[in-house]
């Protein structure tokens, strides 16, 4: 009887679908069980994508709550793989480096980038491959070889590739970001679930009415909302981040973003209140 013959790691991914697909039906060729990560892993669900994403390090989802809140960027597909393996092959070949290998089997790693962002200015349609590294590991020798075989891939596909560092990642913004992302839909929360559209709309317009009005912490003025309108606590402060999430309330992001002082509003949008759809 011959040997059956053992499918690879690689194949069985490619056959999963792994790293193909766009928006939605796009499935990143790692996961988060597929690799013992240094960092913390995380998956969390896109606004843009409707899809689950995963993060092999906090870096990494960092720089996704920064293209996530950026109007340009329509998708983002992250552990993108370079295929096929034979190109980064012939690549890594004719810079006279080695290619990576898989140290337990020895079997050949298919190279992945960490974000391929689709990003829309109006005039034009283009991606861009972004790699997410900490700054001090660019001072390793195996770092930059794998990262020149990187490079070069996308050169031959004439698309722009570079490395992206915490330096480039405006912390406070990304974690402004990660309070109020899981608010873009305000119909996950238990208060506003059988609300009219109407009813949503009017309290929307009531709380940034005291926003602008105010000069309280922004926990004293939820608070009274709350008891105001009879909505149960925390509710005002769901509006509030719900109405950043959909930047119909527009403030510094760059600031730190704390329910205990007051918060500068820069500008309402009103005309965002009535595109959101509430039914």
């Amino acid at each position: 009887m011959s040997k059956r013959k053992r499918t690879s790691k690689n194949e069985k991914w490619v056959k999963e679908g792994r790293g193909s697909g766009i928006g939605a039906d796009y499935k990143p060729w790692i996961k988060i069980q597929d690799v013992s990560s240094i960092g913390r892993s995380t998956r969390l669900k896109g606004i843009k994508t409707n899809r689950q994403h995963e993060f092999l390090s906090d870096l990494e989802r960092n720089y996704f709550y920064i293209t996530e809140y950026s109007d340009s960027i329509v998708d983002i597909r992250e552990q993108y793989p370079l295929l096929p393996l034979e190109e980064t092959f012939v690549i890594a070949d004719e810079l006279g480096i080695k290619h990576p290998t898989d140290p337990k089997t020895g079997e050949p790693n298919v190279m992945t980038t960490d974000f391929l962002l689709t990003i829309d200015k109006g005039q034009s349609v283009f991606e861009v491959a972004r790699t997410i590294k900490m700054k001090d590991e660019l001072l390793k020798e195996r770092v930059l070889e794998k990262f020149e075989i990187e490079r070069e891939y996308w050169y031959r596909k004439n698309i722009d590739w570079g490395v992206v560092t915490e330096e480039e990642i405006p912390k406070t913004m990304a974690r402004n970001i990660s309070y109020i992302h899981d608010y873009y839909d305000i119909r996950d929360y238990d208060a506003f679930q059988e609300m009219s559209a109407q009813h949503i709309e009017d309290l929307s317009l009531s709380l940034m009415q005291r926003l602008l009005n105010g000069t309280e912490s922004m926990r004293t003025i939820t608070n009274e909302f709350d008891i105001d309108t009879h909505l149960s606590l925390g509710s005002g402060v769901t509006l509030f981040y719900h109405l950043l999430a959909q930047k119909i309330i527009i403030i510094d992001m760059l600031e730190p973003l704390s329910l205990e002082q007051p918060i500068a509003i820069n500008s309402i949008d009103e005309s965002k209140l009535k595109k959101v759809k509430y039914g």
